[in-house]
């Protein structure tokens, strides 16, 4: 199953479909919904694979100051849209959301803790819930297959994607074997390589560097615990913060059930 969703690029990692998946009204069409990192990276092979998967909409998570800082790349030939809602998703200017916590960190346990608290926090982000509700009126309203995308494309856009499935009935098992695929999709070694350069001088230990780069169901479990503190449900943050109530889910169903 992982390689049928998995698409191993030579310079974006973490990229993956993850349509496919039994839903209330059906089964998600695959093809459609596509999520990764950040494509600062790729190579020319890579940028002409993307472009052949006739990407219509790209969603971009990151803050202002990450794309300036690893622009995407994009093949001259590529005529997807890409949206982003301006400002910084993350708390600290120019760092992904799984940066932020580094410098307190010394132990894995240390990092479990901060990454807990990131996702407890991530819901209610301004800049984030903006892209989050392009995002979904997107798959709403918009034709052809959409990227998802954030720097490491594990935590922003693993919290926007498990949103989405659990809006569309995907079941829990399902929702968090999509999540926790980061740890096995790809060359994880690389992806681990890659990003840990921007944390390698906060003399962080190679178990804590490995939970910070990695997801664990208890993150995307207190996103939803602290979801469900304060709306009661998910359904009911979704319509009331990002937007997406029970006629745009509907709207998502008709473009997206195969």
């Amino acid at each position: 199953m992982i390689d049928e969703r998995v698409l191993d690029f030579e310079g974006i990692h973490n990229f993956r479909d993850y349509g496919g998946y039994a839903a209330r009204g059906g089964r998600l069409a695959r093809g459609r919904l596509w999520r990764s990192g950040q494509h600062a990276g790729a190579s020319p092979a890579d940028l002409a694979r993307v472009r052949d998967l006739d990407i219509a909409t790209v969603i971009d998570l990151r803050g202002d100051s990450e794309r300036a800082a690893f622009p995407c790349l994009r093949h001259e030939d590529f005529a997807g849209e890409v949206l982003f809602f301006p400002g910084e998703t993350a708390s600290m200017k120019g760092r992904a959301a799984h940066e932020e916590m580094a410098d307190a960190i010394r132990s894995a346990d240390d990092a479990r803790a901060a990454m807990v608290r990131l996702y407890r926090g991530m819901p209610y982000r301004d800049v984030l819930i903006g892209t989050w509700r392009l995002y979904g009126e997107a798959l709403a309203t918009r034709d052809g297959a959409s990227l998802l995308h954030c720097l490491a494309g594990k935590d922003r856009t693993g919290v926007g994607v498990a949103l989405v499935h659990h809006l569309l009935g995907v079941h829990r098992d399902d929702i968090f074997d999509d999540y926790l695929l980061t740890n096995r999709a790809g060359n994880v070694e690389a992806r681990i390589a890659s990003q840990s350069a921007n944390l390698a001088d906060r003399g962080l230990g190679d178990a804590a560097l490995r939970v910070i780069l990695g997801v664990e169901a208890d993150y995307l479990d207190a996103a939803f615990a602290a979801i469900r503190e304060s709306h009661g449900s998910i359904e009911a943050y979704a319509d009331a913060v990002l937007g997406i109530g029970p006629a745009q889910v509907a709207a998502i169903e008709a473009r997206l059930l195969a």
